[in-house]
């Protein structure tokens, strides 16, 4: 397959790695898991910020369940869950070189309502991500957490990590009540700083949400995951309409577990509007909606071959494939078996695929191989 790139991985991070951590004073806020009956919680304080019902069969339950399609293999338990090694096993079998891990108790720490304990949040996850993936910086890239309820420790928590060579940071796809939106310029700085120090910002689907259940009735259980992707077009929308991005060329975007086919009719749409509705738009923009797009904006993907026959609309540059390990909706353990099948029937030259399966993630996160460095 060439070299292969996950733009979406996650790391299970220890159980106590923040109530362990966090200064005595804001302890009461550190994220959590507890059993609490039939459900597995995550809490911040008293608050409980999310909670699933345990199955008997774990997290694969529902592959398990259906056929399997010609090729493909029986749901098994992630090996790397929590560790280098068994990770880098089941990278192997998948066939993939290198991916950016995301957190697990991490994406929670936007329900952190208190601002030191937000912060420190981030701090103790960053401290703990880059040790544990320091050794193996030709197949991982670290990305951090940054906060976001003061500006001004998101400026400090983004120097603090360049000055530790990572070259991604997440911010919330969704800002929370009382933060500014992504329209606003009080985020021109922020972004001008990422730009300067060369750290893509990172949307990861379901993070500043209150509640990432937000449909309860008939057809929840689809709903509910499938809608996330409103979630990142408002975020892109905002900041393309806004002008954060125009204004802030060097900072670039992506949006994560998402799929990306919204993302050229997202273009084409917005700029529609631009021209038509011309005489209300403000702020004037220096390129077109879709330029901006192309130039600043990825999406990574699991299964959206729509995204790649509509790549032609802003480009194959803005797309990254991403396996979601070792999450139930994601491609593990059967990845080299649904890659092939992405472009079944899809007139695309190899280095396109090439770019979509690899090349573009490993650029825009800085990979330190000589192949991509030297591209950069």
């Amino acid at each position: 397959m060439g070299f292969v790139f996950s733009a979406d991985g996650h790391i299970v991070e220890p159980a106590d790695l923040f109530s362990a951590n966090m200064p005595k004073s804001l302890a009461f806020h550190a994220i959590r898991g507890e059993i609490r009956g039939d459900y597995r919680c995550t809490v911040s304080g008293d608050k409980i910020i999310h909670r699933m019902r345990m199955r008997p069969g774990g997290p694969t339950e529902a592959t398990a369940m259906r056929a399997l399609a010609p090729g493909e293999k029986p749901p098994r338990k992630a090996l790397g869950h929590n560790n280098i090694e068994g990770r880098l096993e089941d990278m192997k079998a998948e066939g993939i070189d290198a991916e950016i891990v995301f957190p697990s108790l991490g994406l929670w720490t936007y329900a952190v309502e208190d601002v030191e304990a937000e912060l420190a949040t981030c701090q103790i996850y960053n401290d703990w991500n880059d040790g544990f993936f320091s050794g193996h910086l030709k197949t991982f890239v670290r990305c951090g957490v940054l906060p976001v309820r003061n500006l001004d420790n998101t400026a400090l928590e983004l120097k603090r990590l360049a000055a530790k060579g990572f070259t991604a940071a997440m911010l919330p796809v969704v800002t929370m009540p009382g933060i500014p939106k992504y329209n606003d310029p009080a985020w021109d700085p922020i972004f001008n700083l990422a730009g300067e120090l060369g750290i893509a910002f990172v949307l990861h689907t379901g993070t500043g949400l209150e509640d990432v259940v937000v449909e309860r009735g008939p057809g929840g259980a689809v709903v509910n995951y499938t809608r996330q992707m409103n979630d990142g077009a408002d975020a892109i929308m905002l900041l393309v309409a806004g002008g954060v991005l125009d204004r802030n060329p060097k900072a670039q975007v992506a949006v994560i577990e998402a799929g990306a086919s919204w993302l050229p009719a997202l273009a084409e749409r917005m700029d529609e509007v631009y021209i038509a509705h011309s005489v209300f738009v403000n702020p004037k923009l220096s390129r077109m909606p879709s330029k901006i797009i192309g130039d600043q904006v990825k999406c990574s993907f699991q299964y959206d071959r729509a995204g790649i026959m509509a790549r032609g609309v802003v480009g194959h540059q803005t797309l990254m494939w991403g396996s979601d390990y070792p999450h139930a909706e994601g491609t593990f353990p059967n990845s080299q078996v649904v890659i092939p099948k992405l472009f079944e029937g899809i007139e695309i030259s190899e280095r396109e695929k090439a770019d979509i399966l690899g090349g573009n993630a490993a650029r825009l996160f800085r990979l330190p191989r000589p192949e991509f460095t030297a591209a950069a």
